[in-house]
Parts: structure tokens; sequence; C-alpha cells
């Protein structure tokens, strides 16, 4: 049956299996930061070992996303589907199983492989099922509350795993939700793939893996070998080496990884940038306010996890009301306004950074950046897809999400190394702490200050022309996916 022979309950049962792997991929950043002082305990972690618990996996999930998409568009994106699936499950176990710190970050790497197969495939397969314009954005906006559902159920459940059966047991709730998501995969998802798929572009993939390898490992190292150090100016001068080497080869390649002409079009451009900001915002949120909560407030992991709730019904909620906006109105007004609440958030909780600081106060910046993060997601994922070729959604797709593991790995990385001077193990260092920790909040309000920036420059009628002639210049007319209505196509209600 091909997706365009799919009658519509069929296509809801393809957009809630591809959720399913979203869901247990969220579940697991979100319970796994409530989670954090707990391993650190356990196996011994300083703040930088910590990082890489968390940017092991989102490093690796960044440097092979692209290729996933685009494997996913030439071998078929049910199959690569399948695989990330399988390769999670087990990575998972790995995790659950770890004896040291060691073995768990390079578990961490083996669930990455899996889940770099799996949200751009899933996605790619969303927008090779709902082809029109409104239908799309409104499963993307489903597709963006389960976010909001994993950022709420997450904290909590991990904080009641961590609290009944310890770390280990964040892991293990992948293998169930996993599984039954293969098996269902097999029995309801149609095959699909593109027309004419790029063929692999192994240079392209090695200078993406020392780019963001060398970058992230410089900025998480700098605390303790200094800016100055040979360790990090090498490290920061590979990303440079590569980063350069990147774009001129894949300028002369036919078939690149990445296609430089995306980037012609301003709100992909923008689309993408937005996406590094946003995450980078979201990942030094978890980073630092589960080791606030728990290291300075005194809580234990799940009742930090219940803090953690105000943001995470927020972003529950502004999800699919993101997904209606940008299916009626496009996607300038949720742009704007998640950047003002993602930079409100962070100006209100450094302003009032304090180790006694009123609960109100912290659950009125939670609820700010809540609401803020909740309407970023669907505008970036459907300007990343909208006038782009179908042919090529899963290479699209999978630039927005890498874009978003980027972020997410330079937020835990910068954040983490400006947290690292302030290693806390029982409120000892509480002022250096909350210096450091007023710091971040700055830094994550610059982040939504940049969202707030880019909504506005790239969702004109100038920038939407740049998409146009985009998708002509890829040479694959009335193939491109439809963009999201403008404001001026909506009928008057």
């Amino acid at each position: 049956m091909s997706d365009a022979e799919l009658t519509p309950r069929r296509r809801l049962l393809v957009l809630a299996i591809c959720c399913m792997s979203l869901l247990i991929v969220s579940l697991d950043t979100t319970a796994l930061n409530v989670a954090l002082p707990d391993i650190r305990a356990d196996l011994g972690a300083s703040v930088s070992g910590l990082q890489w618990v968390i940017d092991a996996y989102t490093l690796v999930l960044a440097a092979l996303l692209m290729l996933s998409g685009s494997t996913a568009d030439r071998l078929g994106r049910r199959r690569v589907f399948r695989w990330g699936l399988a390769l999670f499950v087990v990575g998972s176990l790995l995790c659950s199983l770890a004896p040291g710190l060691g073995w768990l970050v390079a578990a961490r790497a083996v669930q990455a492989v899996g889940g770099s197969m799996l949200n751009p495939v899933a996605m790619s397969i969303i927008t090779n099922t709902f082809t029109e314009p409104r239908e799309r954005a409104r499963a993307i906006g489903v597709w963006g509350g389960v976010v909001g559902i994993s950022m709420a159920a997450g904290p909590i459940l991990g904080g009641l795993l961590v609290d009944a059966s310890g770390w280990q047991a964040i892991f293990w709730v992948n293998v169930p939700v996993g599984l039954a998501a293969l098996v269902l995969t097999t029995l309801f998802v149609p095959e699909s793939r593109a027309p004419r798929a790029r063929r692999v572009d192994p240079v392209g993939q090695l200078l993406v893996i020392v780019l963001l390898g060398s970058l992230t490992y410089g900025i998480i190292e700098s605390p303790h070998s200094g800016f100055a150090s040979p360790l990090v100016l090498g490290c920061l001068t590979a990303a440079l080496v590569a980063l350069l080497a990147l774009l001129v080869y894949e300028s002369r390649r036919a078939e690149p990884l990445i296609d430089p002409r995306f980037f012609r079009s301003v709100p992909f451009a923008g689309a993408t940038a937005t996406a590094v900001c946003a995450f980078a915002a979201l990942g030094g949120f978890l980073f630092v306010t589960s080791l606030f909560l728990q290291d300075i407030r005194g809580m234990n992991a799940l009742h930090a996890g219940l803090c953690m709730l105000p943001m995470a019904l927020m972003t529950l909620f502004c999800a699919p009301l993101s997904g209606r906006l940008v299916g009626s109105r496009g996607p300038r007004l949720p742009l704007l306004a998640a950047g003002a609440g993602m930079t409100a958030a962070g100006v209100l909780l450094a302003g009032t950074a304090s180790a006694d600081v009123p609960l109100w106060v912290l659950f009125a910046g939670y609820v700010l950046f809540g609401i803020g993060f909740g309407l970023v997601n669907a505008p970036i994922t459907n300007t990343a897809v909208s006038g782009m070729p179908r042919a090529q959604a899963g290479v699209a797709a999978a630039v927005a999400s890498t874009s978003r593991q980027v972020g997410s790995s330079l937020g835990v990385a910068v954040i983490g190394a400006v947290m690292a001077s302030a290693t806390v193990t029982g409120g000892g260092a509480t002022g250096s702490f909350v210096a450091d920790q007023r710091m971040a909040w700055w830094i994550v309000a610059g982040c939504g200050l940049a969202v707030l920036v880019l909504g506005a420059l790239t969702t004109g009628r100038r920038a939407r022309a740049t998409a146009e002639r985009a998708a002509r210049n890829l040479g694959d007319e009335g193939h491109a996916a439809p963009a999201a209505p403008r404001q001026s196509e909506v009928a008057p209600r």
C-alpha cells in the first residue's frame, strides 16, 4: 500500500508508531537528567563526566543523523527505522548494565547510533504520509506534543525509577516500548524511499564527526585544562579546519552529505540556527536545574522531577497549539512568542538566582521557559521541510534534527563548563554554584533572544521568496513539500 492509498485511520496509526520512537528517545533524555546526581554518586563521576554521559549520546546522534536520513531515503525508511529501534533497545540494555562511567559513556554512544535512525527517519515517514499542508502541520504539532509528554513524564518517571531501583532503571523502560514499536512498524508502516537518493559521502561524514567531536571536547575540557592550553586550542583548531574543509569539499561534490543549496533558503537556514539556539537553552536548562534542585536545595530525584513539572506541562500544552498556529498562520507568531518566553525565563532566573530563591519564583521561570520551548518545535520542523523537495525529505528532516542535537550538545558543554568550577557534593560550595548558575541563566536568556531575532528575520515575505528560489534551484519542481500557508492565504473565520 502506497502512502497516497493509506486511509486516514492508517495514517494516524503510522503517526502513533513514529511518535513512540520519539517518546522513548525523549523520555530517556529528560529522565536521565534527573538521575545525574545519583550517577555521580554511584560511579564517582565529575561534572565533566556527567557532561559526557549526556553529550556522548547527542554528539554521536548529531554526527550520524544526516547519514541516517540519506540512507533511509536510499534503502527504505521503514527498514532503517527498524534497525534504529533494535539498536536503541540493545544500547539501553548495555547502559543499564554499565559497571563504570567509561562503560556508560560507550553504551550511550551505541544508543545514539540507533537513535540516529529513529527521529529523522520517522519525521521523513510523517512528511511523506501527510502531504496536505495543514494536515502535516497538525501531525507535526502532535509530534511536538509528544516532546511535551516526555518532558512532563520524564522527570517524574525518572525520579520514581531512581528512588525505587536506581538510575539503571531509566534505561530498562526503553526495552518494552522499543520492542513494541518494532513489532508495530513491521506490521503497519509502509515502506518508502526516495526516487533517487544521494550516494554515501564518507569524507563529509568524517569531517562532521571531527567538527562536532573536537569542538565539544574542547569546551568540556576547558575548565580543567584552561582555555589557552594546547589541548583546548588544538581541539578548537581541529574544529575550525574541519568546518572550512567541509564547506569547500561539500560545495564541489555532486551529491554532498549536506546540500549547500538548502541554506540559500532563508527560512531553512533560520530554522537550523533556531534549533541550535532553542535546544542549547533546553540542554543547559535541564542540566543546571537538576544539579541545583538536588545539590543545593537537597531534594531527592522524585521531588526534583516534580519541581520541573510546570515547565513540562506548559510544553505539553503549547506544542500542539503551536502546530495549529503554524498550520493556520505560518511560523512567525509562534517563533516570536517562543523567543520571548525563553528570554523572559532566563532573565527572571538569572536575576533571582540564590540558594533560597522562593519556589514560586522558580515555577514562574519554569512556566515561561515551558511556554517558549513548547512553541518553538513545530515551526522549526515545518520550516525545515516546507518547500524542500520531497525526494530529499529524509536529508532535510535530518538537518533539522542534527541542529537540535548540536544545540543540546553545545548547551550542556558550555553551561556544564560554566558550572564545572562549582562541583557540589553537599552544599559546601553553594556560593560558587549560585554565581555560576546565574551566568548559566544569562546564557539561556541569550539563546532565547537569538530565537526571537531569528524568528523576526527569517519569516517575512522576502525570506519566503528565497525558499521558493532554493526549491527551484534544487531541480525538483513539482515535487517539493508544500509550505505552510501564509497568513494572507488563510480563510477568515
